[in-house]
């Protein structure tokens, strides 16, 4: 299936374009039948509550990464020319403007797909932090997040026990080797 060999990628557009490139993206997908091709464009928000002059308080959608446009598509020097000659878009993210595709695990991270990772570990298990500002830190695994893909693990920081959320992909089970003392 041609969905399989589809890689994420990262075009920049102007500043308050991204709906705009998005709109003219899917009408050049339609009009040039390059379903094939492009499979999904995302423009990544979140919700966040902000708090007016008046004190109230409003529930705003705003731009994950604003001035940045997510195509899951299969790349090819056409596909290049026609995404970055489309009104707003200033170029792809990558090498002098050439699209470098995202890793499984910026993919994951950016949550731009609902990728279901398949956990070796349980709570109590002893776990070890592989990428993030605690990379190496090892601890103990207190709770397990399936609908979200977060775990809650228990680590030594400035000599305390602290609690850490990480994503299911920052972490790794140490599987413990049994020494000849402990086996007697």
């Amino acid at each position: 299936m041609a969905t399989e060999q589809a890689r994420w990628y990262v075009i920049h557009t102007y500043s308050g374009y991204e709906a705009m490139v998005k709109d003219s993206l899917e009408k050049l997908i339609e009009n040039n039948n390059l379903q094939e091709n492009i499979f999904e464009i995302k423009i990544p928000t979140e919700e966040t509550l902000e708090e007016k002059a008046n004190g109230k308080k409003k529930l705003v959608e705003r731009k994950k990464f604003p001035c940045y446009v997510f195509l899951k598509m299969i790349y090819s020097n056409d596909i290049w020319y026609l995404v970055t000659n489309t009104r707003g878009v200033t170029g792809f993210v990558g090498p002098q403007g050439r699209p470098l595709p995202l890793t499984d695990e910026e993919v994951a991270r950016m949550a731009l797909e609902e990728v279901a990772v398949n956990v070796d570990f349980t709570v109590g298990d002893t776990v070890q932090v592989v990428s993030g500002p605690l990379e190496s830190f090892s601890g103990v695994v207190t709770a397990l997040t399936e609908s979200t893909q977060k775990v809650m693990v228990n680590v030594e920081m400035f000599g305390r026990m602290t609690d850490i959320e990480l994503d299911f992909v920052q972490v790794k089970k140490i599987e413990k080797v049994e020494t000849e003392e402990q086996a007697k």
